[in-house]
């Protein structure tokens, strides 16, 4: 709901990046969201893969909810069926929850249950609902749900593979959906997710980017501090330009 303080708190500030958590290192989780928080970093993105919608699998509502953090939860169901596991993870805490679109026929009703349910971490938050697209999925399948999103984010790879390159033309897909948004006058926050590193970070951020997903470049194993304030500073110098 876009009177929720999330919303609002975030609109104020982006653009903004989200690290996946698929990278960290596990065994020094606590340590290494204390990091990226210290840096700046206010979004910790949860992919969560059921290894039907796409290949790969990795985890469910329970972890969601076992990750203790101030950050901001941000999770991305790619999963078959959404509309049957979105209570559980609200109930795990997520602050944001978005759904490829492709995912279901339900997704329409998916964000209008969201839309009817209150953030387990303060009530005033609201939750953000989104969709999100893959590379191959045209624009206009978000316009007759546009009522019911608060975010759109584009894949900038194929979900499910890793070590994939950024498809560039990405950048012109995001153009065009913001100037779509801006000829309707709604406010809808706007990014892509995935392929996202330290050389092509500015070029996402000049594009108009709001919302900028990233998870080895910052969860490198080394460096992870170092790796978010990089990031951070790339968005702040390329927008100013």
């Amino acid at each position: 709901m876009k009177s929720g303080s999330t919303f609002k708190q975030l609109r104020a500030a982006t653009p903004l990046i989200t690290v996946g958590i698929l990278t960290a290192d596990m065994m020094s989780l606590r340590s290494e969201l204390q990091l990226i928080e210290g840096a700046g970093v206010k979004l910790l993105h949860f992919d969560v893969m059921d290894g039907h919608f796409c290949p790969s699998l990795t985890f469910g509502p329970g972890f969601v909810k076992a990750v203790k953090t101030n950050l901001l939860k941000d999770v991305h169901l790619m999963i078959e069926n959404p509309l049957t596991q979105i209570e559980s993870f609200v109930a795990a805490g997520a602050d944001i929850i978005t759904i490829n679109i492709e995912s279901s026929r339900d997704v329409h009703r998916a964000l209008q249950l969201l839309g009817e349910m209150e953030n387990v971490n303060d009530s005033a938050r609201g939750i953000l609902r989104g969709v999100v697209l893959n590379p191959g999925t045209p624009l206009q399948m978000v316009q007759p749900i546009m009522d019911e999103l608060e975010i759109i984010l584009l894949l900038g790879v194929n979900p499910g593979w890793s070590g994939q390159k950024f498809i560039r033309p990405t950048l012109q897909k995001l153009a065009r959906l913001i100037e779509t948004i801006s000829d309707q006058k709604r406010d809808i926050l706007v990014g892509i997710d995935g392929g996202i590193n330290k050389a092509n970070i500015a070029d996402v951020a000049k594009a108009g980017a709001d919302i900028i997903v990233t998870g080895s470049a910052v969860f490198d194993g080394k460096a992870p501090a170092d790796n978010a304030m990089f990031m951070l500073d790339a968005v702040k110098n390329a927008v100013k330009d």
